[in-house]
Protein backbone atom coordinates (compact mmCIF):
# COMPACT_ATOMS: atom_id res chain seq x y z
CA UNK A 1 0.00 0.00 0.00
CA UNK A 2 10.50 16.69 7.30
CA UNK A 3 10.23 14.83 10.74
CA UNK A 4 7.43 14.25 12.84
CA UNK A 5 4.82 15.59 10.68
CA UNK A 6 1.43 15.35 12.05
CA UNK A 7 -1.07 13.03 10.44
CA UNK A 8 -1.71 14.09 6.30
CA UNK A 9 -4.59 15.47 5.33
CA UNK A 10 -6.25 13.07 3.07
CA UNK A 11 -9.28 12.87 0.54
CA UNK A 12 -11.04 10.01 0.70
CA UNK A 13 -14.51 8.80 1.59
CA UNK A 14 -14.67 5.21 1.21
CA UNK A 15 -15.57 4.34 -2.30
CA UNK A 16 -18.47 0.98 -2.36
CA UNK A 17 -17.56 -2.30 -3.78
CA UNK A 18 -14.06 -3.64 -4.56
CA UNK A 19 -12.53 -1.06 -7.02
CA UNK A 20 -9.17 -1.28 -6.81
CA UNK A 21 -6.84 2.15 -7.76
CA UNK A 22 -4.10 1.85 -9.89
CA UNK A 23 -1.02 0.71 -8.62
CA UNK A 24 2.88 1.48 -7.61
CA UNK A 25 5.97 -0.04 -8.78
CA UNK A 26 7.01 -3.19 -6.51
CA UNK A 27 10.32 -2.47 -4.48
CA UNK A 28 12.99 -5.11 -4.68
CA UNK A 29 16.19 -5.14 -6.39
CA UNK A 30 14.79 -3.04 -9.01
CA UNK A 31 11.16 -2.06 -9.59
CA UNK A 32 8.53 -3.86 -11.50
CA UNK A 33 5.59 -2.66 -12.65
CA UNK A 34 2.01 -3.91 -10.98
CA UNK A 35 -0.69 -4.27 -13.74
CA UNK A 36 -4.40 -4.33 -13.37
CA UNK A 37 -6.09 -7.60 -13.19
CA UNK A 38 -9.98 -7.28 -14.51
CA UNK A 39 -12.48 -7.40 -12.78
CA UNK A 40 -13.20 -11.26 -12.66
CA UNK A 41 -10.57 -13.36 -13.78
CA UNK A 42 -10.68 -16.65 -15.11
CA UNK A 43 -9.91 -18.55 -11.74
CA UNK A 44 -12.57 -16.32 -10.25
CA UNK A 45 -15.00 -17.85 -12.33
CA UNK A 46 -16.63 -20.60 -9.74
CA UNK A 47 -16.02 -24.54 -11.27
CA UNK A 48 -12.81 -23.04 -12.79
CA UNK A 49 -10.49 -25.02 -10.95
CA UNK A 50 -12.63 -28.04 -10.30
CA UNK A 51 -12.82 -27.98 -14.13
CA UNK A 52 -9.12 -28.47 -14.64
CA UNK A 53 -9.03 -31.77 -12.17
CA UNK A 54 -9.57 -35.46 -13.37
CA UNK A 55 -13.03 -36.04 -14.27
CA UNK A 56 -12.58 -39.29 -12.02
CA UNK A 57 -11.78 -37.55 -9.02
CA UNK A 58 -13.98 -34.32 -9.72
CA UNK A 59 -16.28 -35.00 -6.51
CA UNK A 60 -14.24 -36.66 -4.32
CA UNK A 61 -13.89 -34.12 -2.04
CA UNK A 62 -17.36 -34.47 -0.90
CA UNK A 63 -16.33 -37.76 0.12
CA UNK A 64 -13.75 -36.78 2.47
CA UNK A 65 -13.53 -39.00 5.41
CA UNK A 66 -13.84 -36.05 8.31
CA UNK A 67 -13.03 -38.05 11.15
CA UNK A 68 -8.94 -38.41 9.31
CA UNK A 69 -8.57 -35.23 9.67
CA UNK A 70 -7.01 -33.71 13.42
CA UNK A 71 -6.03 -30.38 13.42
CA UNK A 72 -4.42 -28.86 16.49
CA UNK A 73 -6.30 -25.49 16.92
CA UNK A 74 -9.65 -24.63 18.75
CA UNK A 75 -11.31 -23.61 15.88
CA UNK A 76 -10.70 -24.43 11.96
CA UNK A 77 -12.51 -24.15 8.34
CA UNK A 78 -11.61 -25.61 4.90
CA UNK A 79 -13.53 -24.18 2.06
CA UNK A 80 -13.43 -25.29 -1.91
CA UNK A 81 -13.73 -22.74 -4.65
CA UNK A 82 -17.51 -23.30 -4.89
CA UNK A 83 -17.98 -22.53 -1.15
CA UNK A 84 -18.62 -25.69 -0.18
CA UNK A 85 -17.18 -26.67 3.54
CA UNK A 86 -15.05 -29.62 3.67
CA UNK A 87 -14.21 -29.43 7.32
CA UNK A 88 -15.47 -27.24 10.19
CA UNK A 89 -14.12 -27.50 14.05
CA UNK A 90 -15.76 -24.84 16.15
CA UNK A 91 -16.70 -22.71 12.84
CA UNK A 92 -18.75 -20.42 14.49
CA UNK A 93 -16.41 -19.31 17.13
CA UNK A 94 -16.35 -15.99 18.16
CA UNK A 95 -12.43 -14.84 19.10
CA UNK A 96 -9.72 -12.63 18.87
CA UNK A 97 -7.85 -12.33 15.13
CA UNK A 98 -4.65 -10.41 15.95
CA UNK A 99 -3.22 -9.40 12.65
CA UNK A 100 -5.65 -11.28 10.35
CA UNK A 101 -7.26 -7.92 10.48
CA UNK A 102 -4.83 -6.79 7.99
CA UNK A 103 -6.25 -7.89 5.60
CA UNK A 104 -9.62 -5.86 6.26
CA UNK A 105 -7.11 -2.69 6.22
CA UNK A 106 -5.28 -3.21 2.76
CA UNK A 107 -8.85 -3.37 1.37
CA UNK A 108 -10.14 -0.37 2.66
CA UNK A 109 -7.21 1.69 1.81
CA UNK A 110 -7.37 0.18 -1.74
CA UNK A 111 -11.50 0.95 -1.70
CA UNK A 112 -10.44 4.81 -1.20
CA UNK A 113 -8.50 5.09 -4.07
CA UNK A 114 -6.23 7.37 -2.33
CA UNK A 115 -3.10 7.72 -3.95
CA UNK A 116 -0.71 4.77 -3.30
CA UNK A 117 2.85 6.63 -4.45
CA UNK A 118 2.00 9.26 -1.34
CA UNK A 119 5.07 9.06 0.60
CA UNK A 120 3.84 9.03 4.97
CA UNK A 121 6.63 9.47 7.71
CA UNK A 122 6.34 6.91 10.72
CA UNK A 123 5.29 9.67 13.70
CA UNK A 124 5.09 8.61 17.44
CA UNK A 125 1.59 8.20 17.22
CA UNK A 126 2.28 5.07 15.14
CA UNK A 127 4.01 3.93 17.95
CA UNK A 128 2.58 0.37 19.63
CA UNK A 129 1.82 1.64 23.40
CA UNK A 130 -0.62 -1.47 23.81
CA UNK A 131 1.85 -4.91 23.49
CA UNK A 132 5.01 -2.81 22.66
CA UNK A 133 5.57 -4.42 19.38
CA UNK A 134 9.16 -3.79 17.76
CA UNK A 135 9.20 -2.29 14.46
CA UNK A 136 12.31 -1.27 12.16
CA UNK A 137 10.51 1.07 10.60
CA UNK A 138 11.77 4.66 13.38
CA UNK A 139 9.78 7.25 14.50
CA UNK A 140 10.61 10.00 12.75
CA UNK A 141 12.68 8.21 10.49
CA UNK A 142 11.21 5.99 8.17
CA UNK A 143 9.23 7.49 5.23
CA UNK A 144 7.32 4.90 2.59
CA UNK A 145 5.02 5.02 0.28
CA UNK A 146 1.66 4.31 0.90
CA UNK A 147 2.03 1.07 -1.66
CA UNK A 148 5.15 0.26 0.65
CA UNK A 149 3.41 0.48 3.99
CA UNK A 150 0.63 -1.78 3.28
CA UNK A 151 3.60 -4.21 1.39
CA UNK A 152 5.33 -3.75 4.71
CA UNK A 153 1.86 -4.89 6.79
CA UNK A 154 0.92 -7.72 4.91
CA UNK A 155 4.14 -9.49 4.03
CA UNK A 156 5.86 -8.91 7.57
CA UNK A 157 3.21 -7.63 9.33
CA UNK A 158 4.79 -4.33 10.61
CA UNK A 159 2.52 -2.78 13.42
CA UNK A 160 3.27 0.91 12.91
CA UNK A 161 2.75 0.78 8.90
CA UNK A 162 -0.89 -0.73 9.12
CA UNK A 163 -1.91 2.36 11.99
CA UNK A 164 0.17 4.67 9.99
CA UNK A 165 -2.39 3.60 7.12
CA UNK A 166 -5.55 3.62 9.35
CA UNK A 167 -4.30 7.06 10.51
CA UNK A 168 -3.50 8.72 6.91
CA UNK A 169 -6.55 7.33 4.81
CA UNK A 170 -9.32 9.52 5.66
CA UNK A 171 -9.99 13.26 7.17
CA UNK A 172 -11.79 11.83 10.37
CA UNK A 173 -8.56 9.99 10.85
CA UNK A 174 -8.28 6.35 12.99
CA UNK A 175 -12.10 6.65 14.09
CA UNK A 176 -13.15 6.79 9.98
CA UNK A 177 -11.13 3.83 9.05
CA UNK A 178 -12.05 2.13 11.94
CA UNK A 179 -15.64 2.93 10.87
CA UNK A 180 -14.93 1.45 7.60
CA UNK A 181 -13.98 -1.46 8.48
CA UNK A 182 -16.63 -1.98 9.87
CA UNK A 183 -18.93 -0.86 7.09
CA UNK A 184 -17.12 -3.53 4.71
CA UNK A 185 -17.38 -6.15 6.99
CA UNK A 186 -20.95 -6.24 7.26
CA UNK A 187 -21.29 -5.35 3.46
CA UNK A 188 -19.76 -8.86 2.71
CA UNK A 189 -21.80 -10.87 5.37
CA UNK A 190 -19.36 -11.00 7.90
CA UNK A 191 -22.26 -10.81 10.65
CA UNK A 192 -19.99 -12.22 13.84
CA UNK A 193 -17.05 -9.56 13.09
CA UNK A 194 -15.79 -6.66 15.22
CA UNK A 195 -12.88 -4.17 14.21
CA UNK A 196 -11.46 -2.29 16.80
CA UNK A 197 -8.10 -0.74 15.11
CA UNK A 198 -6.41 -1.16 12.04
CA UNK A 199 -3.02 -3.62 13.02
CA UNK A 200 -4.82 -6.70 15.29
CA UNK A 201 -3.32 -5.64 18.50
CA UNK A 202 -6.56 -4.72 19.96
CA UNK A 203 -8.27 -8.20 21.68
CA UNK A 204 -11.56 -6.36 20.08
CA UNK A 205 -10.51 -7.34 17.07
CA UNK A 206 -12.85 -10.39 16.56
CA UNK A 207 -14.20 -12.51 14.00
CA UNK A 208 -15.25 -16.60 13.51
CA UNK A 209 -13.43 -18.74 10.67
CA UNK A 210 -16.19 -18.92 8.78
CA UNK A 211 -16.64 -15.32 8.78
CA UNK A 212 -12.91 -14.84 7.89
CA UNK A 213 -13.31 -17.15 4.62
CA UNK A 214 -15.63 -14.60 3.22
CA UNK A 215 -13.13 -11.85 4.13
CA UNK A 216 -10.07 -14.05 2.44
CA UNK A 217 -12.39 -14.32 -1.01
CA UNK A 218 -12.82 -10.61 -0.82
CA UNK A 219 -9.17 -9.95 -0.57
CA UNK A 220 -8.27 -12.04 -3.20
CA UNK A 221 -10.36 -9.55 -5.96
CA UNK A 222 -7.63 -7.45 -5.59
CA UNK A 223 -4.44 -7.99 -7.58
CA UNK A 224 -2.44 -5.48 -5.30
CA UNK A 225 -2.87 -7.88 -2.01
CA UNK A 226 -2.50 -11.22 -4.07
CA UNK A 227 0.77 -10.15 -4.86
CA UNK A 228 1.90 -8.55 -1.48
CA UNK A 229 0.35 -11.18 0.55
CA UNK A 230 1.89 -13.55 -1.38
CA UNK A 231 5.46 -12.47 -1.30
CA UNK A 232 8.23 -14.49 0.12
CA UNK A 233 10.87 -11.75 0.71
CA UNK A 234 10.89 -8.41 -0.66
CA UNK A 235 13.39 -5.26 -0.03
CA UNK A 236 11.92 -1.53 0.92
CA UNK A 237 13.94 1.58 1.32
CA UNK A 238 12.42 3.29 4.45
CA UNK A 239 15.72 5.66 4.91
CA UNK A 240 17.08 8.35 2.65
CA UNK A 241 20.29 7.22 2.10
CA UNK A 242 20.27 4.02 3.73
CA UNK A 243 20.84 0.40 2.94
CA UNK A 244 17.36 -1.17 1.88
CA UNK A 245 15.45 -3.45 4.55
CA UNK A 246 14.84 -6.87 4.20
CA UNK A 247 11.44 -8.46 5.14
CA UNK A 248 10.06 -11.97 5.22
CA UNK A 249 6.97 -13.44 4.95
CA UNK A 250 5.62 -14.17 8.16
CA UNK A 251 3.94 -17.68 6.73
CA UNK A 252 6.95 -19.46 5.64
CA UNK A 253 4.73 -21.49 3.38
CA UNK A 254 4.56 -18.83 0.85
CA UNK A 255 8.32 -19.94 0.16
CA UNK A 256 7.76 -23.59 0.37
CA UNK A 257 7.91 -24.71 -2.97
CA UNK A 258 5.12 -27.82 -2.77
CA UNK A 259 2.54 -25.00 -1.84
CA UNK A 260 1.00 -22.45 -4.05
CA UNK A 261 -0.59 -19.81 -2.36
CA UNK A 262 -2.55 -16.56 -3.40
CA UNK A 263 -3.57 -14.35 -0.53
CA UNK A 264 -2.19 -15.17 3.42
CA UNK A 265 -1.65 -13.51 6.54
CA UNK A 266 -0.75 -14.68 9.83
CA UNK A 267 -1.76 -13.50 13.33
CA UNK A 268 -0.82 -13.49 17.08
CA UNK A 269 -1.43 -11.86 20.11
CA UNK A 270 -1.87 -13.94 23.67
CA UNK A 271 -5.92 -14.00 23.44
CA UNK A 272 -5.96 -15.15 19.89
CA UNK A 273 -3.07 -17.57 19.84
CA UNK A 274 -1.46 -18.55 16.32
CA UNK A 275 -3.52 -17.47 13.71
CA UNK A 276 -3.61 -18.59 10.01
CA UNK A 277 -5.83 -17.55 6.83
CA UNK A 278 -5.05 -18.66 3.34
CA UNK A 279 -6.46 -18.78 -0.44
CA UNK A 280 -4.20 -21.70 -1.72
CA UNK A 281 -5.04 -23.87 -4.83
CA UNK A 282 -4.31 -28.26 -4.04
CA UNK A 283 -4.57 -30.48 -6.56
CA UNK A 284 -5.67 -27.67 -9.15
CA UNK A 285 -8.52 -26.54 -6.98
CA UNK A 286 -8.74 -23.28 -5.07
CA UNK A 287 -9.03 -23.71 -1.39
CA UNK A 288 -9.89 -21.79 1.63
CA UNK A 289 -8.41 -22.29 4.96
CA UNK A 290 -8.79 -20.81 8.30
CA UNK A 291 -7.09 -21.92 11.28
CA UNK A 292 -7.20 -19.69 14.44
CA UNK A 293 -6.36 -20.03 17.84
CA UNK A 294 -3.14 -22.38 17.38
CA UNK A 295 -1.15 -22.81 20.46
CA UNK A 296 1.85 -23.16 19.20
CA UNK A 297 4.05 -20.92 17.12
CA UNK A 298 4.02 -23.92 14.16
CA UNK A 299 0.81 -25.25 14.99
CA UNK A 300 -1.47 -23.80 12.07
CA UNK A 301 1.57 -24.54 9.54
CA UNK A 302 1.85 -27.92 10.75
CA UNK A 303 -2.25 -27.91 10.68
CA UNK A 304 -2.07 -26.52 7.04
CA UNK A 305 0.11 -29.91 6.08
CA UNK A 306 -2.28 -31.70 7.39
CA UNK A 307 -5.33 -30.42 5.63
CA UNK A 308 -3.31 -30.90 2.30
CA UNK A 309 -2.20 -34.28 2.99
CA UNK A 310 -5.78 -34.82 3.93
CA UNK A 311 -7.20 -33.81 0.68
CA UNK A 312 -4.66 -35.10 -1.67
CA UNK A 313 -4.79 -38.10 -0.48
CA UNK A 314 -8.35 -38.68 -0.65
CA UNK A 315 -8.04 -37.80 -4.38
CA UNK A 316 -5.31 -39.96 -4.89
CA UNK A 317 -7.12 -42.94 -3.77
CA UNK A 318 -10.07 -42.01 -6.03
CA UNK A 319 -7.64 -41.44 -9.26
CA UNK A 320 -5.80 -45.26 -8.48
Amino acid sequence: MVLLLAPLILTGAACAGNQEPSQAPVISNRPATIKQSPTTTAWETPGYWASKADSRSADVWGELDRNALHVQVASAIVVDENGRQLYAKNATMVTPIASVTKLMTAMIVLDTGVSLDRRITIVDQDRDRLRNSRSRLRIGEARLSRADLMRAALVSSDNRAAHALGRTTYRGGMPEFIKAMNRKARALGMRNTYFADCSGLDARNRSTAEDLVKMVRAAARYSFIRQAAATGEMMLYPFSGRPPLTYRNTNPLVRDPDWTIEVSKTGFINEAGRCLVMQTVINDRRVYIVLLRGSGRMTPFGDSKRIRDWLLTATQTVSR
